[in-house]
């Protein structure tokens, strides 16, 4: 890093990724990627384990927190949620996912706002359900504060069902190169660093690299950092799993699964690509999601 560098906020940081992420959103939606030419339902961003976990959505209010186009968002309002809203700091990605709910004939909410300004961007709104994941964590610096956040948008009773990239994953950094025949650890596994930069043109998806806003900032937070964040918050662990699934095939060699999923080959070790947990909110706790006092009546 340079040394202008050194001195960007954590304010600065952040409005670099969401003109990082304006900039991704043209692209992304031109993408056979994201498929929105029909050629992907909203249900190809879920495996199976996903709605075992989530249960059954009737008549419950969901939220996606950091939404992107809500191609996994329009999937809650087709399983019957009662309402389903979304929410993502990118102004441009926030008109794509009306559009594309609009298309899709769903009545579906969607604000553009940073997620830790999410509980009054909503009104103080709560919900039974709060989704997040694949690739949303690494762009938060504070976890602690995102997990106040989350336990202050939840109902009591209600859970937040986060299914993201193994930090195991990300410590892998960028897709090898073809010749490549090993994975090798590339980045840190741990946070402590600081902010990893990155100027790169190109997304993970397909299509023509960025004209403009190419560099972002992400923050690596492993394991312990995310259920101790949770924890610290209030919320209790219900379910913890890790996966060898990938919904891409992020690697050359990787095989497809029956619900066309992603795995490494049989003969490579079987390491954990994702993981995913649902944690809940006590019916005893304050509306800033701590501990309350039991009542005995």
């Amino acid at each position: 890093m340079t040394a202008d560098e050194h001195e960007l906020t954590i304010d600065e940081m952040v409005s670099v990724n969401r003109h990082n992420w304006d900039a991704r959103t043209p692209v992304h939606v031109a993408s056979e990627f994201y498929g929105l030419n029909g050629s992907h339902t909203s249900d190809h961003w879920f495996t199976a384990f996903e709605w075992e976990d989530l249960g059954d959505l009737t008549g419950q209010d969901v939220l996606h927190l950091q939404c992107h186009l809500g191609t996994e968002t329009l999937a809650f309002a087709e399983r019957g949620a009662a309402h389903t809203t979304g929410l993502d700091f990118s102004g441009a990605a926030i008109a794509q996912a009306r559009r594309l709910a609009a298309s899709a004939g769903q009545d579906v909410t969607y604000v553009e706002a940073d997620v830790h300004d999410a509980v009054a961007a909503l009104s103080r709104q709560r919900f039974d359900v709060v989704y997040t994941g694949k690739g949303a964590l690494c762009y938060l610096p504070d976890l602690p504060r995102w997990a106040r956040t989350v336990a202050a948008l939840l109902r009591p009773g209600g859970f937040l069902y986060l299914v993201e990239f193994h930090p195991l994953l990300n410590s892998l950094g960028s897709v090898p190169q073809p010749d490549e025949q090993f994975l090798r650890l590339r980045q840190d596994y741990l946070g402590g660093r600081g902010p990893l930069r990155t100027d790169v043109p190109r997304t993970y998806t397909d299509g023509p690299p960025l004209a403009e806003a190419t560099t972002c900032y992400e923050w690596r937070h492993g394991l312990g950092d995310i259920v101790t964040a949770l924890l610290g918050a209030g919320l209790s662990i219900e379910v913890f799993r890790e996966t060898d699934l990938l919904p891409w095939p992020r690697f050359e060699g990787m095989e497809p699964t029956d619900d066309g999923w992603w795995r490494l080959p049989a003969r490579d070790p079987k390491i954990p690509l994702m993981f995913a947990l649902r944690a809940r909110r006590s019916v005893s706790t304050n509306q800033d999601g701590r501990p309350g006092r039991r009542r005995n009546w």
